[in-house]
């Protein structure tokens, strides 16, 4: 079994940091609770120092394999990324990579 590493990179307007950190604590976890899921770790980014007014947050996530991914992405990710649009709209930006255990 290879393990995979969802990493999600977050840059947030500084206005909303407060509000949108709690958020994130909440949708982390309703993450973790999906199935294939392991651990996630949650960091603020230093270095590279985020643009003026703006912070910036990286979530690890760790799954069993590609596929538990593949179901995330298939299932769950639309409804989930909607949320947080929903409540912060153009006020922050995300990129995402996976990563697979060499």
């Amino acid at each position: 079994m290879s393990g995979v590493t969802y990493e999600v990179n977050l840059d947030v307007d500084a206005g909303i940091a407060a509000e949108y950190r709690s958020w994130l604590q909440a949708h982390v976890a309703q993450v973790l609770a999906l199935p294939g899921f392991i651990e996630a770790r949650t960091a603020e980014v230093l270095e590279p120092a985020p643009a003026p007014g703006r912070v910036a947050f990286c979530v690890h996530y760790r799954l069993h394999d590609e596929a538990a991914l593949q179901a995330y992405f298939d299932h769950h990710a639309a409804a989930m990324r909607g949320d947080g649009a929903a409540r912060f709209g153009g006020r922050f930006s995300a990129s995402r990579r996976v990563l697979r255990d060499a």
